[in-house]
């Protein structure tokens, strides 16, 4: 057991791509806690698609030894987090289990919008900020302009930032030895009754719902009896270890230990991320503060594509919301799918990445509907409902007024780049609330603009228009007003309600257009006409006809009197005519997820 005092918890915090990754690379190289031959990039990333995209999306804690140059052993646990908005909740996860946070700072970037929200995330749980500035190797790096944001924008202490190249290794030894001086010991105490907060799991199908826990006070090891607060569920522990990239088992975790507990649990509601373990023998009075209720803001529906495989679908559901605790769904169905799950997500990036690991690592064929926000609908009998589900949306007749969420987003940029910024926003209804120069080069404007623009494809043309300069982060401030429609997509004069969206009015017609046109390309061609409508009640706004296969009739009728001619072709019209009446359009996977692409993919 390692003396608390020899213990140092900490989490590397950053804007997306500022090299946490890389900088966790060089901190297990530099431990030598995995053999060399073992060794490649991105240790800490584990999922194929974290590797593909050069995005972290699940924390990863490492445990790592340290003789610093008092001459003592330290042992170093830290959390490699997220970059993007969308995963803020792990990293709240993180920070919950940790005393400091190294906040990254790319040396030619500078301050971004995400490194100020993740310095706001760690000083709400007090943790002592120890500001790095990385990329030094780069030949665009600015380390001068880096300190003077250090203290102008974040009001930290610029001569506390230790400056490294994570990819040369250079400064590596330093932030060791920073590390070690600023990053305050754990508190608890290992003689006191066990207090330990879940901050992560996942499922191993031979072990059971694998915890992975922060020790606040008290000891935790195999064979004692240990109890959920939350569900108030006891099981006896088979197993305690640290991560040391693998699950290495130790004898037992003590106050201000990062590991996990393996104790055979397959009943995976029993456990929740936040909740609280003690000991049954000697519990503590009250559970400990856990992570604030995460609140989904984009909603889609999951359908399997064959209709027998719910159940399995169902539970791979459960394995993955233990792994990505942000995850939140309900039971859901439709007449054009089947039986599926509402599910409710932190952005359209977490989305897509639910969609790839549902696909890769539990192999569903799934369907996604297209995403929507919670509007807030006032009834005309006085009755508010929240309503995500277009399915779930009310007669037109029957509303009184409808809200949408609202967001403050804040954007630096390049001075440059302002004014095509400014257009893009004012394009997705944004309006301007503030605007400062933050030096010579780089402005801060904050807008408030509906959640629903910023969904679908707002990032990606923030990056193009700032050529990847501009960062971007935002925060929910509540409903406002709107004038929402529900758009029907309608196949033959049938109505498809897997592909129903509700929109801003003032969108609807592109929207239909945009739905309808892709649908056309995907609908195979049949013997008779196929319209494809968009429509707002009974009001047709958007048309597409997919043109039938013709068989030519009167290839057999060769000379003769024109009447014969019509007699054929009237004979095929009639055929046909039936032929629409009793024949369906089968609408394929594809066209499902057509419908979500953007107009300029």
């Amino acid at each position: 057991m390692t003396d608390p005092q020899y213990i140092r918890n900490f989490c590397i915090v950053a804007h997306i791509d500022h090299g946490k990754s890389t900088l966790s690379d060089r901190l297990i190289e530099k431990a030598k806690v995995v053999d060399e031959r073992f060794y490649h990039a991105q240790m800490t990333d584990n999922m194929d698609i974290e590797r593909e995209r050069g995005i972290t999306i699940k924390s990863q804690a490492v445990t790592i030894p340290y003789v610093a140059n008092d001459g003592n052993r330290y042992l170093l646990n830290f959390v490699d987090t997220p970059g993007h908005v969308d995963f803020t909740y792990e990293v709240s996860r993180a920070i919950a289990s940790c005393e400091g946070a190294l906040l990254l700072i790319d040396a030619s970037q500078g301050v971004e919008s995400q490194t100020l929200s993740n310095m706001y995330l760690a000083l709400e749980h007090n943790l002592e900020i120890l500001p790095v500035i990385n990329k030094i190797d780069l030949p665009a790096a600015d380390v001068p302009s880096c300190l003077h944001q250090i203290d102008h924008d974040l009001g930290l202490d610029s001569s506390t930032a230790v400056a490294v190249s994570a990819k040369k290794g250079t400064g590596v030894d330093e932030l060791f030895e920073a590390i070690v001086a600023r990053v305050p010991p754990p508190t608890g105490l290992a003689t006191d009754r066990l207090s330990a907060l879940i901050f992560d799991c996942h499922y191993d199908s031979y072990r059971g719902v694998i915890i992975h826990i922060r020790v606040f006070t008290g000891r935790v090891r195999a064979g004692d009896t240990i109890r959920f607060m939350n569900s108030e569920t006891e099981y006896k522990v088979e197993e305690t270890g640290v991560f040391i990239l693998k699950l290495v088992p130790s004898e037992e975790l003590a106050a201000g230990d990062v590991g996990y507990i393996i104790a055979g649990i397959k009943t995976i509601s029993d456990v929740r991320v936040g909740d609280t373990i003690t000991n049954v023998d000697d519990p503590i009075a009250a559970p400990l503060p856990g992570f604030k209720a995460v609140k989904p803001v984009v909603f889609s529906s999951i359908y399997p594509m064959d209709t027998n495989e719910y159940e399995e679908l169902k539970e791979s559901l459960e394995k993955l919301k233990l792994n990505d605790a942000s995850l939140s769904w309900e039971k859901d169905s439709s007449i054009a799918l089947g039986h599926g799950f509402r599910c409710g997500f932190l952005g359209l990036l977490h989305l897509e990445v639910v969609q790839e690991r549902l696909e890769r690592e539990f192999d569903q064929s799934v369907i996604f509907t297209a995403p929507s926000v919670e509007y807030k609908i006032q009834l005309r009998n006085g009755e508010e409902i929240l309503c995500d589900n277009p399915a779930e949306y009310p007669d037109e007749g029957k509303i009184e007024s409808s809200e949408e969420p609202y967001i403050k987003a804040t954007i630096i940029t390049p001075a440059t780049y302002l004014g095509n910024i400014m257009s893009l926003c004012v394009e997705k209804r944004g309006a301007q609330t503030n605007m400062q120069y933050l030096d010579e080069k780089r402005v801060e404007i904050t807008y408030e603009m509906p959640l629903a623009e910023v969904l679908f494809d707002f990032y990606d043309r923030l990056k193009s228009v700032s050529r990847g300069y501009a960062s971007f982060d935002y925060e929910l401030i509540g409903f406002r007003p709107t004038d929402l429609v529900k758009i029907d997509i309608l196949i033959n004069g049938k109505s498809v309600d897997a592909l129903s969206q509700l929109s801003f009015k003032g969108n609807a017609y592109d929207k239909a257009r945009h739905v309808c046109s892709q649908l056309k390309e995907e609908i195979s061609r049949e013997q008779f006409k196929i319209a494809i409508q968009g429509a707002i009640g009974s009001q047709i706004i958007a048309r597409e006809t997919v043109n039938p296969v013709r068989k030519d009739v009167l290839a057999k009728c060769y000379g003769g009197d024109i009447s014969r001619k019509r007699k054929l072709l009237e004979k095929q019209k009639e055929g046909k005519k039936r032929m629409k009446m009793v024949g369906d359009v089968e609408i394929p996977q594809s066209a499902f997820l057509a419908v979500l692409k953007t107009k300029e993919d």
